[in-house]
């Protein structure tokens, strides 16, 4: 079992920073690979970033790309997701997610799941 739990969102103005933490607690969390995800009101969970669990792959949705960074330190049992040029349609509550296998961009295959943590980005 795996517990995660997701902080850093708030109200930042476009083109502004942040960054989001997910704190993971549990059994052996290093190993697994995570996951960054969001979800806007009225809209699906869509896959924003991946991570392997050394933190040697990684993976971005397209519309991230060059705005975005994920990272983690094993040692802390944190993943981090730097976000850089925020936009307006960035606004939506951000998901950690974690599973055993894969840097997936697909959440059927993650196990686990943080409670969300809200960004809303101003314009």
């Amino acid at each position: 079992q795996v517990q995660l739990v997701e902080s850093g969102g708030r109200l930042v103005q476009a083109g502004g920073s942040l960054r989001l933490s997910c704190a993971a607690s549990g059994r052996t969390a290093s190993n697994y690979f995570m996951g960054w995800f969001r979800q806007a009101p009225g809209k699906e969970r869509e896959f924003v970033a991946a991570i392997s669990e050394a933190g040697t792959n990684t993976r971005y949705a397209d519309f991230v790309k060059g705005r975005f960074a994920i990272s983690r330190d094993n040692a802390k049992n944190t993943v981090y997701l730097q976000m850089s040029s925020l936009k307006p349609e960035d606004t939506a509550v951000y998901y950690c997610a974690a599973n055993r296998w894969f840097v997936s961009s697909r959440t059927r295959e993650y196990d686990y799941w943080g409670q969300g943590t809200q960004v809303t980005v101003s314009s």
